[in-house]
């Protein structure tokens, strides 16, 4: 295929034999691995797109909580402070992002219809960081979709190098990888050079290597929401510093050659299996006793 890339060497250098940015040679490798037409792929982005928007929409005007309560109504809250932002340290876009997130993530939670983008566990913080920033640029929908197939390409660059399961690889693929994918999708979103792209990407993912993967109860729910919000702004930090000239010392590829190799050594309890960190403090067994599940150990 003639836009085939499995590493951001060769995505950056299909975006210079052809001239064009990411987010073109995202949507012409779909197409020619679909077999679709551009237009088709542009539609099912704009579905994507679609059902983030109503995620959003959604989870923040709603304080229904989760069945066992461990989240529901944090994206309502942050998003009323907007209305005194004057008591708060972060500013418009930052608030924005970080309820958003929350807002998708808790839509998760109740079992509402969310995008995996990339997974459940981290699909806050793409539309966290795109919309909010969108909002703030007063961009149109076509380049916010330019921001998600940015996303996309290097998305598939951690599925083909890496891994985007926390169940594999700790909450490093899920939030990490979704962190990189917005940091270099809002990069776009501002004119930034396929290589700013890259750059936000991997200062964005070394940020969040090693990070274990310990919900409370093996729910999508504690700490994972929390843990998009945040990573809504390490992502705004990360396309910033590109945008302001900051390069990567280690390039994208080698960050996630790096996140291979935590994960090969990472021990199981911090996969995904509720055996270790913040799943069995008392708090966490807690959680557990009171879904019936079994409690091996208390930290």
């Amino acid at each position: 295929m003639k836009y085939e890339f499995k590493t951001a060497e060769e995505l950056i250098g299909l975006t210079k034999k052809y001239k064009i940015e990411i987010s073109e040679v995202a949507k012409m490798y779909e197409s020619e691995r679909a077999n679709k037409s551009v237009a088709f792929v542009r539609g099912q982005m704009k579905t994507v797109r679609d059902v983030m928007y109503e995620a959003v929409r959604k989870g923040i005007k709603s304080t229904h909580r989760s069945e066992w309560t461990g989240s529901g109504g944090d994206a309502y809250k942050l998003y009323n402070s907007l209305k005194k932002l004057g008591s708060m340290m972060g500013n418009k876009v930052t608030i924005r992002a970080m309820s958003y997130a929350l807002a998708v993530s808790e839509q998760n939670a109740v079992m509402g219809k969310i995008v995996a983008f990339p997974t459940a566990g981290g699909a806050g913080v793409i539309p966290g960081v795109l919309f909010s920033c969108a909002e703030h640029f007063h961009a149109g929908k076509r380049r916010l979709l330019k921001g998600m197939f940015t996303a996309s390409a290097i998305g598939l660059i951690i599925a083909e190098r890496a891994s985007l399961s926390a169940a594999k690889a700790g909450c490093q693929a899920e939030v990490g990888a979704a962190v990189a994918m917005a940091a270099a999708g809002l990069t776009e979103m501002r004119s930034g050079t396929p290589e700013q792209c890259l750059d936000a990407a991997a200062i964005g993912l070394k940020s969040y290597l090693g990070l274990v993967c310990d919900p409370l109860g093996g729910l999508v729910e504690v700490p994972c929401i929390k843990r998009n919000a945040i990573g809504t702004m390490a992502a705004i930090g990360a396309s910033d510093m590109a945008m302001s000239g900051i390069k990567s010392k280690v390039p994208f590829d080698q960050v996630v050659s790096s996140m291979n190799n935590i994960a090969k050594n990472m021990s199981s309890k911090f996969r995904e299996t509720a055996l270790g960190s913040l799943a069995i403090t008392k708090t966490g067994n807690d959680v557990k006793r009171k879904l019936g599940l079994k409690v091996t150990e208390e930290i």
